[in-house]
């Protein structure tokens, strides 16, 4: 069983940043009566590699979580769970950089650093994980952004419970992506979940695609996303995230 992840916060001091991203980032929660399959190491692909790790200062420094490409006006936005990046004791965390379809040291798509990170205040308040979503812009490499570099998938809400998705993450240990095919469950009117095990530390924030290529949720929300690797959260891609996102892109 994976333990439950310290939110990551901002701090002044690398090596106090280090040690809080080496707790960072984790996914799931509750137990099933039968056993849940298990994710598989993700082959690469174009829309996979719309995936990738959010690290302190390069591909390879401490891993915070994973994140996403969305489509967005700016060509720039990322999505993640809110804690992932911002810690309602300390703040925003600092340093971070997006890399894109990374495996194994090999950075294709080069590195993008984080510029601004936009979460509902009632998370930035309390913590409150009916809010933990976050959108992160980055800043363009070589004159291009990072949707240019790898495409962006539209975030969906309002699509309601029971939905095929993939699910691509970055287990802190591994070097390689790991996904699963799921089928989405209600926790609560508020909440969503998938019954897939392997999503350990570094997998909060991996995105929730439907085969149409929408994100309709990210691993976050009750429990910070789990507290066992077999069943991961989210909040459910709502209102709530509509409005984040026209924040976000405004």
């Amino acid at each position: 069983m994976a333990p439950r992840p310290a939110r990551p916060a901002r701090t002044a001091r690398t090596a106090a940043l280090t040690a809080l991203l080496l707790a960072a980032g984790a996914a799931c929660g509750g137990h099933e009566d039968k056993a849940a399959p298990t994710a598989e190491v993700a082959q690469q692909t174009p829309a996979r590699d719309r995936v990738g790790t959010l690290s302190v200062h390069t591909p390879q420094g401490p891993r915070a979580c994973t994140a996403s490409v969305v489509h967005s006006p700016g060509r720039n936005l990322l999505v993640t769970a809110a804690h992932c990046v911002q810690s309602h004791s300390v703040g925003l965390l600092d340093g971070l950089v997006f890399t894109p379809g990374y495996r194994n040291g090999y950075s294709p798509y080069g590195s993008w650093p984080v510029k601004s990170i936009t979460v509902d205040p009632r998370w930035a308040e309390d913590a409150d994980p009916e809010y933990d979503v976050a959108f992160v812009t980055v800043g363009g490499t070589d004159g291009r952004q990072v949707e240019d570099a790898v495409g962006g998938n539209p975030i969906a809400t309002g699509k309601g419970f029971g939905l095929a998705v993939s699910v691509t993450g970055y287990p802190n240990e591994s070097d390689e992506p790991i996904t699963c095919s799921v089928q989405t469950r209600s926790q609560s009117p508020t909440q969503e979940r998938f019954d897939c095990g392997g999503y350990t530390d570094g997998t909060s924030g991996s995105p929730w695609v439907t085969a149409d290529g929408t994100v309709i949720g990210v691993i976050g929300g009750f429990q910070g996303g789990g507290d066992n690797p077999d069943t991961s959260y989210s909040v459910a891609f709502d209102q709530r995230v509509s409005d984040l996102y026209r924040q976000a892109t405004a």
